[in-house]
């Protein structure tokens, strides 16, 4: 079935005063191609009343697109994905328009921590792309959470590499409220990157009254500043990370 199907049977099932329940269910033994398991993923994530619209682009992206000028039934959005086909997209059409783009900081994250997906665990290369690509589009905590339950789900209670690739995409997220440009490890301290032209001194005397001596704030192109670590361990250095941030 394709998952406007899916969708609309799942919409049938309950009316008025009248309580329903869709069960959508395939063979134990049966092996999902990658296509049949993104519809039944995004018949799980989007629920909701509305989300019809949602759908249909989550079902575009699982197909592909066609080139928008032309007669082409496939592009570069199967390859990409929608959300970033569609960010490009939205650039490109405002820079025709005359109008400014906001340029988004991307933070380099370089910590000492072992952040990957094990091939004793995903040993399918597609999967695994498909995984990394899942964790990359994180936005928000409900993302994340959604991408452990699938996860899980799928694979199995998840090898400490993965949790640590998870930390990491959250700190991602708050490194680009506080708009830095890069988090290293240098030593037993992490060194916080910020962009020069976002940098909000007021911060400073709150993280001096917070962490004393255990801070060294560096003026220049772009501010830095370096915190001393003192919980042991790569899950110590994640947690103390994301203390910072918040």
């Amino acid at each position: 079935m394709g998952l406007a199907q899916l969708y609309q049977l799942r919409g049938r099932v309950g009316r008025s005063d009248r309580q329903g329940y869709s069960y959508i269910t395939y063979r134990k033994d049966k092996m999902l191609s990658e296509v049949a398991d993104k519809r039944l993923k995004a018949i799980k994530e989007f629920t909701e009343f509305g989300s019809g619209f949602k759908i249909a682009m989550r079902d575009l992206e699982i197909r592909g697109a066609g080139s928008l000028v032309g007669e082409i039934q496939h592009g570069h959005l199967e390859e990409v994905g929608y959300d970033t086909y569609c960010r490009i997209l939205d650039e490109v059409l405002k820079e025709e328009q005359g109008l400014k783009v906001e340029e988004e900081i991307e933070c380099q994250i370089d910590l000492n921590v072992t952040s990957y997906i094990p091939d004793e665990f995903i040993q399918d290369q597609n999967q695994k792309i498909e995984i990394y690509q899942d964790i990359a589009l994180c936005r928000t905590e409900e993302d994340i959470s959604n991408v452990i339950d699938e996860i899980i789900d799928r694979f199995g209670n998840m090898p400490n590499e993965i949790e640590n690739l998870l930390e990491i995409s959250r700190i991602k997220r708050l490194a680009k409220e506080k708009y830095l440009v890069k988090i290293q490890s240098k030593r037993d301290a992490v060194v916080f990157t910020y962009d020069n032209n976002k940098f909000d001194n007021s911060s400073l005397s709150d993280l001096i009254e917070k962490y004393g001596n255990r801070i060294k704030f560096s003026s220049g192109i772009k501010p830095m500043i370096t915190l001393k670590i003192e919980k042991k361990g790569e899950r110590g250095l994640l947690q103390e990370v994301k203390e910072f941030l918040k």
